[in-house]
Formats: structure tokens, C-alpha cells, sequence
């Protein structure tokens, strides 16, 4: 196949790759020479290990664990606002971190609703900060992406399974040992071990709520003695311990996502017959209330504080804004000129090596590729002078793995229907690009630019390592305005970036969406 005549050449495709697996090896191979293999891990970086694996381990329990009720009572229930309830789970993956973790204090801090309520009954105020807190803002974020990959476990199933065992009589604990069960122990080992994963690489929210000896993961232990200490040895030491945890927890991930289903069905429509008594009834609408609250209220909580200095921010903030706006702009367009040569390449069979480029950015984390950078840099001129430019990259180069997910099955499907035809008529190169494949993925190629606006205006990573004191993106601004206690500022910048997150997706998904609603 790859000898056959193609209507695009995967030249640029493979140029891309080659470029993208550079940076990312070159990035990793300095830390990796740099690290001071023969120092070994100091008492701290042995405390920040076992602090990381224990966080990510629980962070993945609890998630999980609150995520399976959630999604049980959302496969057997309908009602009106279910559609956007589920379509609501997908935010927290856009929403600023920053955001979140101001929602959450003004929640469960010492002094949010959590903490008044209790003191009406006289009992003490909730702590937020370190382990319970660094576990809590991850299953906020990773509840609802557990939820979702759940349902659509049961979602999955023959909606003949669940018709055989009406006929039969199967309810309650049968229903759950013959069929749900079975589901569960197929799909809920591999979404532990996502999450795991994803809670080994956090760096913001452990930098907001964790801290502190007792508290260190070892990405903020990289930033600490990059940024504080300055010893880059130690720093490179901890990426690539970092580096071989998160390759370790994605590889152990794929392994177990292995595994046969249910099989096939006639595609009918899932229909439940199972768990109509009031109890059940009952219960699922209180799960489904408490999730959809634990979720909302901090989102709510923050809009509440930061609406009133909105209108009253000093001007760095709004500097400070423009600058993620510049970021995130330039971030979109790295992404797209990155993923759409690599998507039609790929879509013509090319896949395989390319495909594999494009996920190394979930390999190493971006603190680790900008700790990298830093040091490629750092001979040649002042690193300080690169960091939006490396931020803007890095974040484009994250994004990346999603956005190809998002572009490659259409373009597949469009080279598969139309490739043919094209070359009949030969149409090959720019002409098919413009008149066939990016008419067709204008959906897809608004949301990839969507997801990598609002995650690059939301990102609070890698500028930290590279920012001077006068230069700050949004992000990097709240965390400095909570630094100094001027919390009321920082909920209105907080605020701010969540509108400028949410509205940079919203109008570019929906101007990707435009002509197809028209």
C-alpha cells in the first residue's frame, strides 16, 4: 500500500514526525545526560517518590470507585438534562486547573461552605492542603472522565443481553453478577491505570495544594530544584525517574486494556428493565445529585467570588491575559501545522512510526520536555528570553496526541471514500486538500484547535520553570496573586480565564461546526 499512487503526498507528514521525535528525544536525551546517575536519590526524592506513587494510587481508587456508581445510575436512568449532564463531564478536562483549584478551597477550605456548614454543629474547619487535598482536586478532575469511559463499558453491552435477562427474570445482585460484573472487571483495571498515570504527571495542582516535605510529587520536586536550588543534575535525575514511572504506569495501561467484550449485537437501542423499584430509583438519583453537585459547586462557587473585582482587575492582569492569548494562539497554529500533515499521512496507511511520534508527547511530561529544552537552550542565549515561545511549543506538542485521536479516524474515512475518485480524476496534492479532505474535517479540525486553545490559556507548567518576574501568563498570575493573599483578585482573574478558556473552545468548535449546522 504505501507504493500505491496517494492524492497526498506523506512527505510533509513524515517531516513533521521526524521533527516532532526530535525535539521530544532531544529534549529527553539532555536531561539524560545532564542527570547524575552515580548521586543516586536523595531522603527528599525518596519522600517525593513514594508522596507521587501514593497520591496517584489513591487519586485512581477514589475516582474510580465514586465513578462506577455514577456511571451505573447514568446507564440505567433517562430524564430530561441527561444529554448535558454527560456532555458537562467533559469540561473539567478543559478547565484551567488553577480554576478548579480556587473552586475547591472556596468549597472545602478553611473557610468555604464545607467548613461554615460544619460549624454550625461546632465541628472544626476542613484542611484542603496537602495529601487529602492534592487527592481531592484529582478525582474532581478525574471523576468525570472515569464516569465517561465507564458508561460507555455499559453502554457496550448487547442491549440483547439485557432484553434475555428481562425475559428471565434477572434483577439485582444476578444482574450484577452475570453481566455487569463481568463488564467491570474487563474495563476497570485499564482506567485505574490511566488515571494513575495522569495523576503521576500533575504539577499544578500538587504545586497549589500540595507543598511542603510531606507533600512534594516529584515533577514539583523538578521545579523546585530547577527554580530554587538551581541544580539541574538533581533536576534531570528526577525526570527520568519520572520519565520511566510515567512510560512504566501508560505501558501497563495498554497491556491491560487488552480483552475480549461482549461482542456484537444487532445495535438496538439499550433498553433497562432492570432496577425499577423505588429504591434503586432513589438511589440513583442521589448519586447522580451528589456527583453533579461535587462537580458544579466549585465551578459555581468561583464564579460567585470573582465576579465582583471582574470588572476591577489591576492592569497585569489583563496584560498577563494577553499574553496566554498570544500563547494559546500561537500554540493552535503549532498544533494544527504539526497534526494535519501527520493526519494525512497517516490516513493513507503511514501509520505505525508516525502514529507513535505523535504520541510521545504523552510520554514524557512537559515539565520534563521544558526542563530539556532549558538546558538545550541554556548554552546558546538566555532561556528566560524563550519562555513563551518554548510554553507555546511544548503545550502544542502535549495536545497533539488528543488532537490526532480526534482528526486521524475521519480523515481515514474521507481518503477511503473519496481517495480513489480523486486520483480518477487526477486531483491529487493541494487541490484534494482544498476541495475534499479540509471541507470534511472542518468539525474535527475545530475542536483539535479548540482543546489545544482552551489547554495552552489554561496550562500552569512549563512557564513556571522559564518565566522572569515580569513576564506571566494568566495562569502563572492567579498563582502568584494566591502567593500574596489577595485572594478576592485572584478569583476575578480566575474567573477571567475561565471565560477566556471556555469562549476560545466555544468559538472555535463551533466555527469548525458552522457550515455543517447551516
Amino acid at each position: 500500500m504505501a507504493d500505491r499512487a496517494q492524492p497526498v503526498s506523506a512527505t510533509p507528514g513524515k517531516i513533521v514526525a521526524t521533527v516532532v521525535a526530535t525535539i521530544i528525544f532531544g529534549a529527553l536525551v539532555a536531561v539524560a545526560l545532564r542527570a547524575e546517575t552515580g548521586r543516586g536519590l536523595g531522603a527528599p526524592d525518596w519522600a517525593a517518590l513514594r508522596f507521587t506513587v501514593l497520591q496517584a494510587t489513591l487519586s485512581a481508587f477514589f475516582s474510580v470507585a465514586l465513578a462506577i456508581p455514577v456511571a451505573r445510575a447514568l446507564a440505567r436512568r433517562r430524564f430530561k438534562g441527561r444529554r448535558l449532564l454527560i456532555a458537562l463531564l467533559g469540561a473539567p478536562f478543559i478547565l484551567p486547573v488553577i480554576v478548579a483549584v480556587l473552586g475547591l478551597i472556596a468549597v472545602f477550605g478553611r473557610a468555604g461552605w464545607v467548613s461554615e456548614f460544619l460549624a454550625l454543629f461546632g465541628l472544626p474547619p476542613v484542611q484542603i492542603y496537602g495529601l487529602h487535598g492534592v487527592v481531592l482536586a484529582h478525582v474532581f478532575f478525574n471523576l468525570p472522565l472515569a464516569t465517561r469511559l465507564i458508561l460507555q463499558g455499559w453502554q457496550e453491552i448487547p442491549g440483547e443481553r439485557f432484553r434475555l435477562a428481562a425475559q428471565l427474570g434477572v434483577d439485582g445482585w444476578a444482574m450484577v453478577r452475570l453481566i455487569e460484573l463481568p463488564m467491570l472487571m474487563r474495563v476497570v483495571p485499564s482506567i485505574l491505570a490511566v488515571i494513575f498515570a495522569i495523576c503521576l504527571t500533575s504539577f499544578a495542582v500538587a504545586l497549589t495544594l500540595g507543598g511542603g516535605p510531606k507533600a512534594t510529587t516529584i515533577e514539583l520536586a523538578i521545579y523546585q530544584a530547577f527554580r530554587f536550588d538551581f541544580d539541574l543534575g538533581r533536576a534531570a535525575l528526577l525526570s527520568v525517574v519520572q520519565l520511566a514511572l510515567t512510560i512504566a504506569a501508560g505501558a501497563l495501561a495498554l497491556w491491560l486494556a487488552k480483552g475480549d467484550g461482549f461482542g456484537t449485537g444487532l445495535d438496538r437501542h439499550v433498553r433497562r428493565w432492570d432496577g425499577q423499584a423505588a429504591l434503586a430509583r432513589y438511589g440513583d438519583g442521589t448519586v447522580i445529585t451528589l456527583a453533579a453537585g461535587f462537580l458544579l459547586l466549585p465551578m459555581l462557587a468561583m464564579a460567585l467570588n470573582g465576579l465582583p473585582t471582574l470588572l476591577d482587575l489591576p492592569p497585569q492582569v489583563f496584560s498577563a491575559a494577553l499574553t496566554s492569548i498570544l500563547v494559546a494562539s500561537v500554540s493552535t497554529l503549532l498544533l494544527l501545522t504539526m497534526a494535519l500533515p501527520m493526519t494525512a499521512a497517516i490516513a493513507q496507511g503511514r501509520g505505525g512510526v508516525l502514529e507513535l511520534a505523535g504520541i510521545l508527547g504523552l510520554a514524557a511530561s512537559p515539565l520534563v520536555i521544558g526542563t530539556g529544552l532549558f538546558i538545550l537552550i541554556r548554552p546558546w542565549g538566555n532561556p528566560l528570553t524563550w519562555a513563551l515561545p518554548v510554553t507555546a511549543l511544548v503545550n502544542a506538542i502535549t495536545v497533539l496526541p488528543f488532537a490526532l485521536r480526534v482528526l486521524v479516524p475521519r480523515a481515514r474515512d474521507v481518503v477511503a471514500r473519496q481517495g480513489r475518485l480523486a486520483l480518477s480524476l487526477d486531483m491529487q496534492g493541494w487541490p484534494f486538500l482544498r476541495h475534499v479532505l479540509l471541507p470534511r474535517l472542518k468539525p474535527q479540525i475545530g475542536f483539535a484547535a479548540g482543546l489545544a486553545a482552551a489547554l495552552s490559556m489554561g496550562d500552569l507548567g512549563v512557564i513556571t520553570l522559564f518565566a522572569d518576574p515580569d513576564v506571566a501568563t494568566l495562569p502563572l498570575q492567579v498563582y502568584r496573586l494566591m502567593g500574596a493573599y489577595r485572594m478576592d483578585t485572584a478569583a476575578g482573574a480566575a474567573l477571567l480565564l475561565l471565560l477566556l478558556s471556555f469562549g476560545a473552545f466555544w468559538i472555535l468548535d463551533r466555527g469548525g461546526r458552522a457550515h455543517v449546522e447551516a
